[in-house]
């Protein structure tokens, strides 16, 4: 029962009666099962075009979100040369109509404060929009109008497939694509799972001369048999029916049938094999054909809890490979759920290569148990109580109650998809679990795939069969708090201690995340940590640990009905440390992988924001990664780590936030674990101050990879709390807002010449941006850096895409934003902030940052202030604090030297469209192209990959 998909909120008595709405005279109120893992009341309705309509009040104020999930993904494209299409669509959406061009729409989005964006999965398309309730009508018409009126040229459609070209590039660096791409391609021979959502390469790169096949899919798929709209939110169904009806009853259903090729009986075992070209750790991943998604039948559902049960953090696989022999750095699994029937898959990732076969072997063992027996009855009680709390502590928002609707309804166009699914796994018994395991879990099903840079052992290519191994037995088994009450069931707890990495000692750089780790994932003295993980299990209940250059963060979740074994097992981590020696071992080798194969090898993007980062901060506390340094690393001890524990883990600078509906009792627990701490004196924090360069300088790290990864910078003394602060903030809201197409920058890079993915500014650290839309809370510095992020262009662009950036950066320097770009920013962002403190998480971790900064809540602190802007204020701080000529830049690449004698020739640069662009584009190229950057060659240095972050 795995919590990936979403999670899902248990609503209280109160709650649910509280939102009950009337219903049309001729209907009964809607009304939410007993027991119903969604308790809300929503209602449904079908249009007689067969748009399917689902309404859910869901008790939280103010928002709306609304979800529409298209039945097409990579499964429905079924022509040969055309494969990517679905997932190409996702983008073309946001292409405009005759009525909301494309400036037009996002100046809409914009007005309102609304967050949108969209995915694409083998399955569906899902197109999502959070916002202010006063504006749902408005967002109706506009969603409406585009997936009816969908409105593109042919220069519009070659743009954006650059851009689609731009996406797979950028996703080049990480060998578990490519590896799915061979999984697939290997397990499959006549279905559609054969090619991943991204699409074939071949297929990517001819998507330019494919514009009348677009139109195809678009008239075949985009229409109302096929579509779902989910609103969701502080709404009632009886004011959205008649809305809905009216914008969208007018969309013409298709008649287009398509013939989807059914896998023929797998024929086993198959083995494939990557070979990596560069260093990157082996992975090993074991699949099986499994059963199609069905909410009724019990196949899948028993397949998904045989997996947890076998193969999540407390089971017997996960605790020998990973805790116990530390073979393994990285296990986890992935069951779908899919329309057909699709792969299962565990994934393994090793630290030496000679383990390839033995990790595959104990992996088939445990598959070998599922078919030899039936699991315990109380593990898999657990297994159903953990599935059921995971969906519970995770679904804390509107956006996140339509988002899991979503993923679910879209199956059979229904609400009550979730639900019962719930239902059958609480039927499910070990005998069912037993018949799934020998029905799906065959030597002919079974999909083996290997990567690996170098050779592998030969024994990995041939499959053992699963009769022939001997199933293993089962292992046995008075400090200040801000409070956020809540009736949400679930209690999250932070406890921010001044134990960042600016505290790491010179040449032991990494000591303060290993010592995070050490407290949350290592155990205490009277619990392993498969003894913690194993009792926290029914619960859905955790400890984890952030590191950044001030903060270290322990944040806990669990329902407020099992506080009392929360604070039994998981306090004492902090409290009595257990510091073994092996998981010292295992958490060590976790984060030289972390630093060297999920960072240096794998993300190219994240490298040169922390490189630029490291680089503007060098010679200070902050000038290494939170996670430390290669040699730092490696250099740490379990003596440094009990050391630093001691000395940084103390009262009473340690800050306590907690969230949801927290019992009086556990607060008081809490205070008594706290009083445990030893107490420390506060030290003074040294000032923190970043090197702004006199011109441009460039460092390139080269590496082997497809695309060029740009970020660039400069340090500014302005954090939160500053005067300036909502005025930067606003100012690089608007001149590239994270992973928003209305921003300036990504309407001139990405949206107007296709070059790249997106294109985005910040001026605060917005470390793993690229996994999320929002920054995680509890990032505070006392120093800060103003840093555009150009996503991955092709290596011929990159020049260019500099000048680009600069220039569209010099203009806002030299003059200013315009009164109309100064008031829509100020608006959108006067109602996204509360989108973006929309999670319990998110506003604990909020409130207590305002403590460190000694500022007022933050949405108050955020609106009070731009209440209080005008223009000329934000003009001004523009150029106090920003520059287009001293900055430094960071860019990975393959060809580093011959972009390094380049950007020192200073030539003029040039870009070549696939599609017809308008004179005045080419003329602003022509100039941009030829603007000087004046970069000194004594400016320009060149750094192999392998030296980035070594010492």
């Amino acid at each position: 029962m795995r919590p990936t998909p979403a999670p899902l909120l248990l609503a209280a008595a109160a709650a649910i009666a509280a939102l009950a709405l009337a219903a049309p005279a001729s209907a009964a109120p809607p009304r939410a099962g007993a027991g119903d893992v969604l308790p809300f009341p929503a209602a449904e309705r079908t249009l007689p075009n067969g748009l399917k309509v689902i309404v859910v009040p869901t008790g939280f104020p103010d928002l709306v979100s609304v979800q529409i999930p298209i039945q097409t993904g990579s499964r429905n494209e079924v022509e040969p040369g055309k494969t990517g299409f679905a997932h190409f669509f996702e983008h073309m959406m946001f292409r405009g109509t005759k009525a909301y061009p494309p400036d037009a729409y996002q100046a809409v989005l914009t007005q309102i404060g609304a967050r949108q964006n969209a995915y694409t999965s083998d399955d569906l398309t899902n197109y999502h929009t959070t916002f202010a309730k006063q504006d749902l009508e408005k967002v109706l018409e506009i969603e409406a109008d585009r997936f009816q009126h969908l409105d593109y040229s042919v220069e519009g459609f070659k743009t954006e497939s650059r851009a689609i070209l731009g996406e797979y590039n950028k996703n080049a660096s990480n060998p578990l694509v490519k590896l799915e791409e061979v999984q697939r391609d290997a397990a499959f021979r006549a279905h559609t799972y054969k090619h991943t959502t991204m699409g074939f390469l071949a297929d990517i790169e001819d998507m330019p001369n494919q514009y009348d096949y677009s139109r195809t899919f678009y008239a075949r798929w985009y229409r109302p048999e096929h579509a779902t709209v989910i609103v969701a939110g502080d709404v009632k169904p009886e004011q959205v029916f008649p809305l809905v009806e009216r914008y969208f009853g007018g969309w013409k259903r298709g008649d287009f049938q398509a013939r989807i090729p059914a896998e023929p009986a797998p024929q086993g075992p198959v083995y494939a094999h990557v070979p990596w070209t560069t260093p990157t750790l082996p992975w090993v991943t074991v699949a099986f054909h499994g059963p199609a998604f069905s909410e009724t039948g019990k196949d899948w559902a028993a397949v998904d809890l045989l997996f947890d049960l076998h193969f999540g953090e407390t089971s017997d696989v996960y605790r020998k490979l990973v805790v116990d022999e530390q073979k393994v750095d990285a296990l986890f699994t992935d069951t779908g759920p899919n329309v057909d029937p699709g792969l299962v898959t565990v994934y393994a990732r090793l630290k030496k290569a000679e383990d390839a076969p033995y990790v595959r072997d104990v992996i088939l063992k445990a598959f070998a148990q599922a078919r030899a027996a039936a699991p315990d009855a109380k593990k898999l009680a657990d297994q159903k109580s953990h599935g059921r709390a995971a969906f519970v502590r995770r679904l804390d928002s509107t956006d996140a109650i339509a988002g899991i609707v979503a993923r679910f309804a879209h199956f059979r166009r229904s609400y009550a998809t979730a639900n019962q699914l719930f239902r059958t796994y609480a039927s499910l018994q070990g005998a069912d679990l037993l018949a799934a395991a020998r029905r799906y879990f065959t030597d002919a099903g079974l999909v083996v795939t290997t990567l690996a840079k170098d050779p592998l052992p030969a024994a990995v290519k041939a499959q053992p069969a699963l009769a022939s191994l001997e199933p293993r037995p089962p292992a046995p088994a008075g400090v200040p708090v801000t409070l956020l009450p809540s009736k949400l069931p679930v209690v999250t707890v932070k406890l921010v201690f001044p134990a960042g990495s600016a505290k790491d000692p010179k040449g032991k750089e990494g000591l303060a995340a290993l010592a995070a780790d050490m407290l949350a994932a290592a155990g205490s003295q009277r619990m392993r940590l498969d003894e913690i993980r194993e009792a926290l299990y029914p619960l859905a209940a955790s400890l984890d640990a952030q590191v950044d250059k001030e903060m270290a963060t322990l944040t806990g979740r669990f329902p407020a009905d099992g506080w009392r074994r929360f604070a039994d097992v998981a306090l004492p981590q902090l409290t009595e440390p257990g510091f073994r020696e092996e998981d010292f071992r295992r958490i060590k080798d976790e984060h030289l992988n972390a630093l060297v194969q999920d960072l240096r090898e794998s993300n190219d993007e994240e490298l040169a924001k922390e490189r630029l980062q490291a680089n503007v901060f060098a010679g200070t506390p902050y000038g290494h990664p939170a996670i430390g340094t290669v040699a730092g690393i490696q250099a740490v001890t379990l003596d440094d780590v009990k050391a630093f524990v001691k000395a940084r883990y103390a009262r009473p600078d340690v800050l306590v936030g907690v969230g949801g509906d927290a019992p009086k009792a556990f607060l008081e627990r809490l205070q008594a674990e706290l009083g445990r701490l030893p107490v420390a004196p506060a030290e003074p924090a040294p000032a923190v101050a970043g090197r702004r360069p006199k011109g441009i300088e460039v460092e390139l790290v080269e590496k082997d990879t497809r695309a060029t990864a740009i970020s660039f910078g400069l340090p500014i003394a302005v954090t939160r709390g500053h005067p300036d602060f909502p005025a930067l903030w606003l100012a690089k809201t608007w001149l590239g807002e994270h992973r928003s197409s209305t921003s300036h920058l990504y309407q001139r890079i990405r949206e107007t010449r296709g070059m790249n993915y997106g294109d985005y500014a910040y001026v605060e650290a917005f470390p793993r941006g690229m996994f999320q839309f929002f920054p995680d809370p509890n990032l505070a510095r006392r120093a800060q850096l103003f840093e555009v992020w150009i996503r991955p262009v092709q290596p011929q662009n990159a020049q260019m895409a500099i000048r680009i950036a600069l220039h569209e950066l010099r203009k806002l320097v030299d003059e200013g934003l315009s009164e109309a770009d100064f008031e829509a920013t100020r608006a959108y962002l006067m109602k996204n902030v509360y989108v973006m403190t929309a999670r319990q998480e998110q506003q604990v971790g909020y409130a207590l940052d305002s403590r460190w900064y000694g500022i007022p809540e933050f949405t108050r602190y955020l609106r009070d202030g731009l209440a209080k802007l005008t223009r000329e204020d934000v003009n001004r701080a523009i150029r106090t604090h920003l520059s287009a000529t001293d900055l430094s830049f960071v860019i990975v690449t393959k060809d580093a030297k011959g972009l390094a004698a380049a950007l020192a020739a200073d030539g003029v640069s040039t870009v070549k469209y696939d599609a017809e662009k308008p004179a005045a584009l080419l003329e602003e190229d022509r100039v941009i192209g030829a603007m000087r950057l004046g970069i000194r060659p004594d400016a320009i240095r060149v750094t192999p990959a392998a030296d980035v972050f070594a010492r």
